[in-house]
């Protein structure tokens, strides 16, 4: 038996995980866990009366008791103030940090030997944060950014080149924010070099709106930010663990030495299975790209500073 927690799971990102969970039926219990009275309940009871319409047999039901994660293989952490337009991820920090403490002190307790995948923003600093407040070892607290911002970069060069999302291969490294580093030469279609298909020109461009692809959404939408890929980024994420598919992906892990930095977390493609973070995985970066991932990692080195300072008073 496979169990999920979603903790902010009546929030747009927390449903979203739940649901693209249920319908894959990647688990065998979903659990939404949220502090709004009777409202994760709500969505849960929605959500089970699904399942007979798309046939899946995922449990899903929703609590204000955290007790009711006992027994979970992995806790998704979605609670988290949301970002407005024109304020940065760090503004949302010390409201963030408080709500973290809150969340994982819980999960220390009731889940103790869960896996912790943060995705609340400052994604970066908060995960060093839940680690820090957990005591768990570093393969069982990371953070979902690099899935999201692969997948929106892919999207960007679909839409772009005119070719299928299915035989673009990218990753992309970094904080999660406008310092973030798409890497075009690791990026093929098809096997093929990108630039086989577009400009030098327009690939700058793509680097570009990747790296705002998130406040992109956010100043349309006004209110509210991402959830339909923030979720299924998630969703990717928990498949990879629960099926111990060992898959290379890019998420917010934690360097212990690794590209040269310590005690951080930060984007890096690693092996994902049943115990998490596997392994950190180094790869070639040349000056210019090492340049880009060092700036990267430097803005979120402050982050990791201020939170610090925050749990510490």
């Amino acid at each position: 038996m496979s169990k999920v927690s979603v903790i902010g799971g009546a929030g747009f990102v927390g449903q979203m995980v739940a649901f693209g969970l249920t319908r894959s039926e990647v688990v065998d219990e979903v659990l939404l866990v949220d502090i709004i009275e009777d409202k994760p309940q709500g969505i849960g009871l929605d959500m089970r009366e699904s399942t007979p319409i798309y046939g899946s047999d995922t449990k899903v039901r929703g609590t204000n008791d955290y007790a009711d994660m006992a027994g979970s293989d992995i806790v998704v952490i979605t609670a988290g103030s949301p970002r407005k337009p024109g304020m940065d991820r760090m503004d949302l920090l010390k409201t963030n940090v408080n709500i973290c403490r809150a969340v994982v002190s819980q999960v220390k307790e009731h889940a103790p030997d869960s896996i912790i995948i943060y995705v609340a923003n400052p994604v970066d600093v908060l995960t060093y944060a839940a680690r820090k407040i957990s005591g768990f070892p570093a393969n069982r607290v990371f953070g979902m950014a690099g899935v999201l911002d692969t997948a929106r970069y892919r999207a960007f060069i679909s839409m772009e080149a005119n070719v299928s999302v299915k035989d673009i291969r990218a990753m992309v490294l970094g904080g999660h924010g406008d310092s973030m580093v798409p890497l075009p030469r690791y990026t093929t279609i098809g096997g093929l070099p990108l630039t086989h298909f577009l400009s030098d020109e327009k690939i700058d461009s793509i680097v570009k709106r990747t790296r705002t692809g998130g406040g992109e959404i956010v100043g349309l939408l006004k209110t509210g930010s991402a959830y339909y890929a923030p979720g299924m980024a998630v969703g990717e994420m928990v498949e990879a663990i629960i099926r111990d598919q060992k898959r290379v992906l890019p998420v917010v892990a934690y360097l212990d030495g690794k590209y040269g930095f310590s005690d951080v977390y930060a984007g890096a493609p690693v092996v994902l299975g049943r115990n998490g973070v596997e392994k950190v995985l180094e790869i070639d970066l040349n000056d210019e790209e090492m340049e880009a991932y060092s700036t990267s990692i430097e803005h979120v080195k402050k982050g990791v500073e201020d939170v610090t300072s925050i749990l510490d008073n």
